[in-house]
C-alpha cells in the first residue's frame, strides 16, 4: 500500500473549529462534568472542574457549542442569569425529566470558554422562543452601550460585553426543534436571523441555519431555496454564514443501538461502514449548497456527530451515558480525516458530547476523571488545526469487514502547518492484520520524523479502575528513506506522524 503526498500542493485551510465540541444540559455533561459550583469539594475555578478544563486545554478545544441540542429549543435564557438562588427551575423534559436549576447559564458559559481559551457557539431557541427573546439575548451578550439588556448584564456583574462567534438559529427544527417543514423553517430562519444583530462590526456574529438530519438532502435543497428566494439580495448569501449537518453512527437501529462495550466483529465493521458514510453525506450536501453558493462562502458545520450506543446498565436512559472503546476511537479518526479532506466546505465539527454523554472525550465520577480513547484521537490529531490540507491519496487499499459491512482498511489525511511541519494521520481499521504503508513525497527529503500511536483490541476501553488501558505511546515502527517512509500499522491502530522536510 502506498500513500502519495504532494507537499507542493496546498488544497484548503483546516479551521481549528473542525475539532470542536458540543455541550448540552443533558445528564452529567454540564453538572458534575464541566461544572461543579464554587462550593464543591472538587477542585474548581469559579465553579469549573479544574481537572477537566486542564485536560481539555491539552487537546486545544477550539469552540464549544451550548446549550443544546434539544435543550436549546426549550431554553429561556433569562432563567439562567442573576443570583443563582433566585433562578427559575425547569423540568428537563428531553433528557431524563430531571429538575434543571439553571445554575449554569450565560455568565457561566462564557467563563468556561474563557478558561478553555475557545470560541463561542450559542444556540438560540426557535422551537418555543420568540424573536424578541432571541434578539434580547444577543443584545445582553454583545452590546457595549446603554440599553436595557446591556444594563441588566452590568447589574449581573459583567461590565463589558462578550464575543459571540457563532449563533445557531434553532436546532434540529425538522424534529425535536418544532417538527417544522423545510419551507416553514426557512421562512422562520429568515425572520429570526434578522434580529441577531451585530453590535460590534469588528467581531461579527456568524449566523448558522439549521441544516439536514444526515442524508435528508431534500431538506438541504428546500431550505437553501427558501433562504435564497426573492427578495433576498445576492450579497446576503441566503442570510447565513453556515449550514449545520447532524449525523450519528448508530450501529444497529434506534430501538436497539447496541452495547458500547460488548459487541461482535461484525458490529465493529458495521460502525466503520457507517462512519465513512460521512464522506457521502458531506459530498452530496456540499453539491446542493454549491448550486446556490459555488464560491463556498457558506460553511458546512457538522455540529453534532459521533457514536450513539445504548446507555450503560443501571444509568438513567435519558442521560445518554456510554463507555468509549477503540471502536469509537476508530470512528473518530476516520471522521476527522474526512473532515480534513472536505475542509474547503467543512469549517466546523462538534463531537457529541464533550463530557459524560455519548462519545465523550472525558468521563467523570465524583472527583475521578478518565480520558477516553476518543480523547487521545483528538490529542493526536490536534496538529491539523489551523494547518493547510495537502494533496494525498492511498493506492492499494482493500476493503475489510463482514458481508455488507465493509470499509477501506486504511484511511488518512495530511496537512502542513505554518512552520512547515507535515502531519500525517493514518488509521488501520483492520482488527486482525498489520498493514504496511509506503509514504512518498514528491520532491522533498525527509529530515526528521516523530510519531505517536494509539492501538488495542477493538473493545478495549478506559475505566476508573484501569484509566490508562488505551493511551498514546511513542511510535517508531517506521523506516526512514530519503524521500520515503515505510510505516507498519498494527491491527486496530491509529498513527500520527510529524515530519520535517528539507
Amino acid at each position: 500500500m502506498k500513500l502519495h503526498i504532494n507537499e507542493n500542493r496546498k488544497l484548503s485551510h483546516i479551521e481549528p473549529e473542525v475539532y470542536g465540541h458540543f455541550s448540552e444540559h443533558l445528564g452529567r455533561c454540564i453538572y458534575g462534568g464541566l461544572y461543579v459550583g464554587e462550593n464543591s469539594q472538587i477542585k474548581n475555578e469559579n465553579g469549573m472542574r479544574k481537572d477537566v478544563v486542564d485536560a481539555l486545554k491539552e487537546i486545544k478545544v477550539p469552540v464549544l457549542r451550548w446549550p443544546g441540542g434539544n435543550f436549546a429549543d426549550e431554553y429561556h435564557w433569562m432563567d439562567g442569569i442573576g443570583p443563582k438562588e433566585k433562578r427559575k427551575k425547569m423540568i428537563n423534559t428531553h433528557w431524563g425529566g430531571v429538575i434543571e436549576d439553571n445554575s449554569f447559564g450565560t455568565h457561566e458559559y462564557f467563563e468556561l470558554c474563557k478558561q478553555l481559551g475557545c470560541k463561542t457557539y450559542v444556540n438560540g431557541n426557535v422551537g418555543s422562543g420568540t424573536v424578541r427573546e432571541m434578539s434580547e439575548w444577543v443584545e445582553y451578550m454583545t452590546f457595549d452601550g446603554v440599553s436595557p439588556m446591556a444594563e441588566l448584564r452590568k447589574e449581573n456583574g459583567h461590565e463589558k460585553p462578550w464575543t459571540v462567534d457563532y449563533f445557531g438559529v434553532g436546532n434540529e427544527n425538522w424534529g425535536c426543534g418544532g417538527n417544522m417543514t423545510a419551507d416553514y423553517y426557512g421562512n422562520k430562519y429568515r425572520n429570526y436571523q434578522t434580529y441577531v444583530r451585530c453590535y460590534n462590526g469588528n467581531k461579527p456574529i456568524k449566523k448558522i441555519c439549521c441544516g439536514p438530519n444526515a442524508d435528508d438532502y431534500k431538506w438541504t435543497s428546500d431550505v437553501m431555496e427558501v433562504c435564497f428566494r426573492h427578495p433576498a439580495p445576492a450579497v446576503a448569501h441566503g442570510f447565513m454564514d453556515g449550514l449545520s449537518v447532524h449525523y450519528y453512527v448508530v450501529v444497529n437501529n434506534w430501538e436497539h443501538k447496541g452495547s458500547a462495550k460488548e459487541f461482535s466483529t461484525e458490529e465493529y465493521y458495521r460502525a466503520m461502514r457507517k462512519a465513512v458514510y460521512m464522506d457521502e453525506i458531506i459530498t452530496r450536501n456540499d453539491h446542493i449548497m454549491s448550486e446556490y453558493d459555488p464560491e463556498k462562502k457558506i460553511a458546512m458545520l457538522v455540529d453534532e456527530w459521533g457514536c450513539w450506543h445504548d446507555v450503560e446498565e443501571g444509568t438513567n436512559p435519558g442521560f445518554l451515558y456510554q463507555q468509549n472503546s477503540m471502536r469509537d476511537a476508530q470512528v473518530a479518526g476516520a471522521t476527522l480525516n474526512i473532515f480534513n479532506k472536505h475542509s474547503d466546505r467543512v469549517k466546523m465539527g462538534c463531537l457529541a458530547q464533550i463530557v459524560n454523554v455519548l462519545q465523550s472525550v472525558i468521563l467523570t465520577e465524583d472527583d475521578k476523571m478518565v480520558l477516553t480513547p476518543t480523547y487521545h484521537v483528538f490529542h493526536m490529531f490536534r496538529h491539523h488545526q489551523d494547518a493547510n490540507l495537502l494533496e494525498s491519496y492511498l493506492e492499494g487499499t482493500e476493503r475489510v469487514g463482514i458481508g455488507e459491512d465493509t470499509a477501506e482498511n486504511v484511511n488518512e489525511s495530511v496537512s502542513v502547518d505554518k512552520d512547515g511541519i507535515v502531519t500525517v494521520t493514518l488509521n488501520n481499521i483492520d482488527v486482525e492484520k498489520e498493514n504496511i504503508v509506503d509514504i512518498d513525497f514528491r520532491n522533498s527529503l525527509i529530515e526528521k520524523v516523530a510519531g505517536t500511536i494509539l492501538f488495542g483490541k477493538m473493545d478495549d476501553y478506559n475505566s476508573f479502575e484501569n484509566p490508562s488501558k488505551v493511551t498514546e505511546r511513542d511510535f517508531e515502527s517506521f523506516e526512514n528513506g530519503e524521500n520515503k517512509l515505510k510505516v507498519a500499522l498494527p491491527p486496530c491502530s491509529m498513527v500520527s506522524l510529524r515530519i520535517k522536510l528539507s
